[in-house]
């Protein structure tokens, strides 16, 4: 079940993998996840290759809406940073296999922006993201 109100013109065909904008319900706290790398507890980039790492990433961003008292369904948006999209693209089924362990069928609307580089040296991917909780009793 969606947190969310999704909101999917049909003029803008159907969106596979994202959707194009999520409605947040009224009086909801808003959580903003700093970008997050495929690095584990010390701060170690984990072994494997995009696909890993994406993973692993994804799972950080998780760790804090969790840590918030929230969940996969409580993400609005998730922006995704990546040293070589050809790399993305080639490992786009794994990627996606991941994306379902992390999080479910939830699918935010999302972007996706090629960059130069990361700060973290052998980071391939940064993922940051906006979660709406709700709000406090």
């Amino acid at each position: 079940m969606s947190f969310f109100e999704i909101t999917d013109p049909p003029s803008l065909g159907q969106p596979r993998g994202y959707s194009n904008g999520l409605l947040a319900p009224a009086g909801g706290r808003m959580l903003f996840v700093a970008g997050q790398i495929g690095w584990d507890e010390e701060h170690k980039i984990v072994a494997g290759g995009f696909a890993a790492q994406f993973e692993q990433a994804l799972s950080n961003v998780l760790t804090v809406v969790s840590a918030a008292g929230g969940e996969a369904a409580n993400l609005g948006r998730l922006t995704l940073y990546v040293t070589d999209k050809s790399e993305y693209l080639a490992e786009m089924r794994e990627v996606g296999a991941a994306y379902r362990r992390v999080m479910g069928d939830h699918y935010p609307a999302m972007s996706l922006v090629e960059v130069a580089g990361l700060l973290e040296t052998g980071a391939k991917v940064e993922i940051e993201g906006t979660a709406m909780l709700a709000a406090e009793d």
